[in-house]
């Protein structure tokens, strides 16, 4: 083992007077390389051959059987009797615009000019309070977008043509006007509560 590190010793120098390096660092590092891959030269393997035979005499386990592959039936796309997601929804509202009345003869007035509210939906309103002006109560509404409105029983709110019929100090009660059955609409009684 002594004449191995000897012979490695003398290679190493020998290899970096070969090699024209300006710094002696340099040199210093190519030869603690070298004998470090000295140090890789051991025959000695004999933990390693031991511990394969180890594994090699453990028992076997049994490999377990694949699950059974369930067939699935494939789904045919069949869009033709399937409207076009690219092209707006018909709205009842448009349909009904035709002035045409059928059914009960309730319909909402479409020539009337829309109040500022009523291009919120009911969900995105809240009672916020209520004022009291020339013994008149009227009901003091927020907005989605953080505006308070002063409304009064007649004023319209929300997308179904809800129109106010009373204000209490804790709500606002409306009467909406849906679109029911093709042809036909339905009222239906509504309110806000007070929230703040």
């Amino acid at each position: 083992m002594g004449r191995d590190h000897d012979h490695l010793y003398k290679l190493a120098y020998e290899l970096a007077s070969l090699i024209n390096c300006r710094k002696a660092g340099l040199r210093l590092s190519y030869i603690i390389g070298i004998m470090l891959l000295a140090g890789c030269g051991n025959d000695n393997f004999s933990d390693l051959t031991q511990y394969i035979s180890i594994v090699k005499a453990r028992p076997k386990g049994a490999i377990e059987k694949l699950p059974e592959i369930k067939t699935i039936e494939p789904f045919i796309f069949k869009p033709e009797a399937l409207r076009d997601p690219f092209k707006p929804l018909e709205q009842p509202e448009q349909v009904e615009n035709t002035g045409t009345e059928t059914g009960n003869g309730l319909k909402p007035d479409f020539t009337r000019r829309k109040e500022e509210l009523e291009a919120f939906p009911l969900d995105g309103l809240k009672m916020v309070g209520t004022v009291d002006m020339k013994s008149k109560l009227w009901g003091l509404v927020k907005a989605s977008d953080n505006t308070v409105h002063r409304v009064q029983v007649g004023n319209y709110l929300g997308k179904n043509f809800g129109k106010i019929i009373r204000i209490s100090i804790d709500k606002i009660e409306l009467m909406e006007i849906l679109p029911d059955k093709p042809g036909t609409w339905r009222e239906q009684q509504t309110s806000l509560a007070l929230t703040e």
